[in-house]
């Protein structure tokens, strides 16, 4: 008995974190454009590291952004670069980031969703999720078509919007476990 209550409590479990997932991420979908952005009052030096970098060629692969296959995301560049074998760039692309941003650092895909619909009502697809930020869920995905309205600016989201052709290749490329790295 002991062991079929157990299985049975696990599947009810998984279910459970399946769920809030999927409802934290959804939440966190519609966030205002600008809310969490650095102001003007914050600390210069990531500007400073990064303004050549982008003077120099703006699709370039930041320094200090780790080694091996992995996602780079630039939060003030809003750019992304999925990066190969022996750090060949497989593709590099612009982004539109949510008003939630990471913390700069490591961080490995957790989880993906072939399609679900913003908490905006905004059906998008490929999300791969990699991060949490004061419960918001931080992701990239693809909206499968322009929202009807704005944001809600009283809403947060950590959504990093691609276009579909650039939201499957993240897809393909980055399964769970795949690093993403953050940069300033």
């Amino acid at each position: 008995m002991a062991n079929g209550s157990s299985g049975f409590v696990f599947g009810l479990t998984a279910a459970a974190l399946a769920a809030v997932g999927t409802l934290a991420y959804q939440a966190s979908a519609t966030v205002p454009a600008g809310f969490g952005k650095p102001h003007a009052s914050a600390s210069a030096a990531p500007a400073v590291s990064k303004a050549p970098r982008v003077r120099r060629d703006p699709k370039a692969l930041p320094s200090g952004s780790g080694t091996g296959p992995r996602v780079v995301y630039s939060v003030a560049g809003d750019r992304v670069w999925l990066v190969g074998k022996r750090d060949r760039i497989v593709r590099t692309y612009e982004v539109t980031a949510g008003n939630v941003d990471p913390v700069p650092g490591a961080y490995t895909v957790t989880s993906r969703s072939n399609s679900v619909t913003g908490t905006d009502g905004t059906p998008i697809e490929h999300v791969v999720r990699f991060a949490s930020v004061d419960g918001v869920a931080v992701g990239f995905s693809a909206a499968v078509r322009e929202p009807k309205s704005a944001p809600d600016p009283g809403v947060r989201t950590g959504g990093i919007r691609e276009s579909r052709a650039d939201g499957m290749a993240m897809w393909e490329f980055a399964t769970i476990g795949v690093n993403v790295v953050v940069v300033p």
